[in-house]
């Protein structure tokens, strides 16, 4: 997948989106370090609004490996990108950031470094105090991201869980389950009642582990996420 010389950005668009759409996605993802890192930015933030949504999520995947590569040899690189994600999310950005919650928490959890210094962001767009989110679809989007990053480094998600349960109660089903497997790394014991209510729920949701989209339930999240908790 190594672009040539004189590859355009417009050729170099069209060969990260036949990445994107292959069959032998998982198995090439080494490729990506392949690119030049800071010219497949660009095509990859477009990519966050295709209307398929795996393309959507790959994209944000490719994202992450780019990003994080980026930081181990450019870190002030890695940083702009990471700060251009977080514009995306101003109201003075003109935009409305698909796909940037979820891109933050990708190249954080392939980034000890870059989840240091930016972990504490991601949690305050679900903190009302602070730089709290109200686009609905925008806070599935953050839930994903914080479940993403507490997956691979729990002690610095702990401190958003208690953030987390009123999603637990939220009317969009998408806002019940991602929080409840979100929660599920945080080892938060005072989130078990409603944990246990929600095994009722059938509502059918997707959600995006293991690089697949998968069909679950509310209730089934909620099932896995008492599976790691104790019980009170």
């Amino acid at each position: 997948m190594t672009p040539t010389k004189k590859e355009s950005t417009r050729a170099l668009k069209k060969r990260l989106l036949g990445f994107l759409q292959t069959d032998d996605f998982i198995q090439n993802l080494d490729h990506l370090r392949e690119l030049p890192a800071r010219q497949a930015v660009n095509p990859l933030f477009s990519f966050f609004h295709h209307r398929e949504p795996l393309i959507r999520w790959r994209a944000v995947t490719s994202m992450g490996i780019i990003t994080a590569f980026l930081a181990e040899t450019e870190m002030e690189s890695a940083r702009v990108i990471m700060r251009r994600l977080m514009w995306t999310l101003n109201d003075e950005s003109g935009g409305i950031g698909w796909g940037s919650p979820e891109a933050m928490g990708e190249i954080m959890a392939r980034s000890h470094d870059l989840a240091c210094e930016f972990g504490c962001i991601l949690v305050s767009y679900v903190r009302e105090e602070a730089n709290y989110l109200e686009h609905e679809v925008l806070q599935r989007g953050v839930l994903w991201g914080l479940g993403r990053l507490g997956y691979v480094y729990p002690e610095y998600m702990r401190v958003a869980s208690p953030a987390l349960h009123p999603f637990l109660r939220s009317e969009d089903p998408f806002h019940r389950g991602l929080s409840a497997w979100a929660i599920t790394p945080m080892a938060d014991q005072t989130a078990v009642p409603r944990l246990k209510d929600l095994t009722r729920d059938d509502t059918a949701i997707t959600l995006y582990t293991d690089l697949r989209l998968i069909s679950t339930t509310v209730g089934r999240l909620a099932r896995e996420a008492l599976k790691h908790l104790s019980p009170i």
